[in-house]
């Protein structure tokens, strides 16, 4: 069965594959070698095979390398674009902090120009008070004067209507009315001088009251514009402390318990931070003495935050030109020693070039750290401390109080390293943690 089925199968592939004989002639005899039309058939799709097979390896490898070509190209782009991108947000960063120092100057300007306002007012206020007393003894005094002389005109008309029913003025009792009407006459003229010593407090009234309006006008100006200036003031402690309380959610802490170690620190009297109040005198506490207070507790937090961000290492220990060449995470060792983890953010740069640290802090060490090379370790608050790694040279020492910006060493390539860069950690009771955490949450703030 099996021939036959080869028979028909060489048969119906006779008219593709003829027969074919490959002759083997030696010196002393002539062979052949028969080709089937099956292994005819059978050849020329292995062979196909191998060709499709080879064209296709082929084309595989060159998309590779290409795809290769551009990956590089695109990461390089990315490195530039990135680069280009922190010089941003560096000059950005300076520009914000003249903000802030502007900002700073000219509240400090309101604050006194509102200080010398509240005297002014209250000043006001007093005068106003003392021409009401003014007034109103004046007042007093005028209706009294009335009175009186409405009482000496009845009792002179009484008198002269007495005189007249008794008849004549040759009798003791003529004469006493010509004594009561001279007696009248020194009246009226008192009266007289009394009615004009009346118009002129009159007058004087009138000019207290038009006084205590203009004062009364002025007033309200000044409680308008103290309203202005504590609204403008409310505006910028809320935009300014928003970012400082982002920076540091951003960074896995908790502003809260910052401000509270901060304050604990910087607690004793005559310090920077004593509590601010206005002084109201044993009087009742106004609306703007409250609103003057809550402004005053916005900036002694927002000093707070500042002092935190400054013991933090919230910023670069590189500034001039640098590239990243490996961040934090699982990589394969330079080394050769297989994937290990990356515990920081290395920069690279020219050999020599400055490295600061990232915040104010006390420097634990300063010396040879193993595969480390010449290293720096500065603790800082919080339970946080930074690593300088792989320095060829050290400018501090062990115990050396340090604060953010200040030049600790020299980039190099000291330790296990291939080339020279920067290795920098970032500890948070003593584990890793990634070093971009707190440099870009610090990016839209410094």
């Amino acid at each position: 069965m099996p021939q036959r089925l080869l028979q028909r199968v060489n048969h119906a592939l006779e008219r593709r594959f003829p027969e074919q004989r490959l002759f083997l002639k030696s010196d002393t005899e002539t062979r052949f070698v028969r080709l089937r039309p099956l292994t005819q058939a059978i050849a020329t799709v292995v062979g196909g095979a191998l060709v499709a097979w080879t064209i296709l390896a082929t084309s595989i490898l060159m998309i590779d390398y290409l795809s290769a070509g551009n990956a590089r190209e695109q990461a390089q782009r990315s490195v530039t674009e990135f680069e280009r991108r922190l010089d941003a947000l560096s000059r950005e960063r300076d520009e914000r902090a003249q903000e802030a120092v502007r900002a700073q100057e000219r509240f400090n300007q309101a604050l006194a120009k509102v200080s010398q306002m509240q005297s002014l007012l209250l000043a006001s206020e007093d005068r106003r008070k003392e021409v009401e007393t003014g007034l109103d003894v004046v007042q007093l005094t005028l209706r009294r004067t009335i009175r009186e002389r409405e009482d000496a005109r009845a009792e002179a008309a009484a008198l002269k209507g007495e005189l007249i029913a008794q008849g004549g003025e040759g009798s003791p009792e003529a004469a006493r009315a010509r004594d009561m009407e001279t007696t009248l006459d020194l009246l009226a003229a008192t009266l007289g001088a009394t009615a004009v010593e009346r118009d002129t407090m009159v007058q004087t009234a009138e000019a207290a009251r038009a006084e205590a309006r203009a004062v009364s006008d002025a007033k309200r100006k000044l409680e308008k514009r103290n309203d202005e200036i504590f609204r403008t003031l409310e505006d910028a402690v809320a935009v300014s402390m928003e970012p400082l309380d982002r920076m540091f959610r951003s960074a896995g802490l908790k502003p809260d318990e910052v401000l509270r170690q901060v304050r604990r620190g910087y607690s004793g009297q005559g310090g920077p931070l004593g509590p601010l109040r206005i002084s109201t005198k044993g009087n009742d506490v106004s609306d703007d003495e409250l609103r003057a207070n809550r402004v005053l507790n916005g900036l002694d937090e927002m000093a707070l935050y500042r002092l935190a961000a400054a013991k933090l290492p919230f910023a670069m220990p590189v500034k001039s030109g640098f590239r990243f060449t490996s961040g934090f995470g699982y990589r394969r060792d330079p080394k050769g020693a297989g994937r290990r983890m990356h515990s920081g953010t290395d920069f690279a740069a020219g050999r020599g070039t400055p490295i600061y640290t990232a915040g104010d802090g006390v420097v634990k060490k300063a010396g040879w750290h193993s595969g480390y090379g010449k290293t720096v370790i500065v603790q800082h608050e919080f339970g946080i401390e930074t690593l300088y790694a792989h320095m060829s040279e050290i400018r501090v020492k062990e115990g050396q109080r340090v604060s953010r910006g200040d030049r600790i060493g020299d980039m190099g390539s000291t330790g296990r390293s291939t080339g020279t860069h920067l290795h920098y950690e970032v500890r948070v009771n003593g584990k890793p943690v990634n070093p971009m955490i707190y440099i870009k949450a610090a990016s839209n703030v410094f």
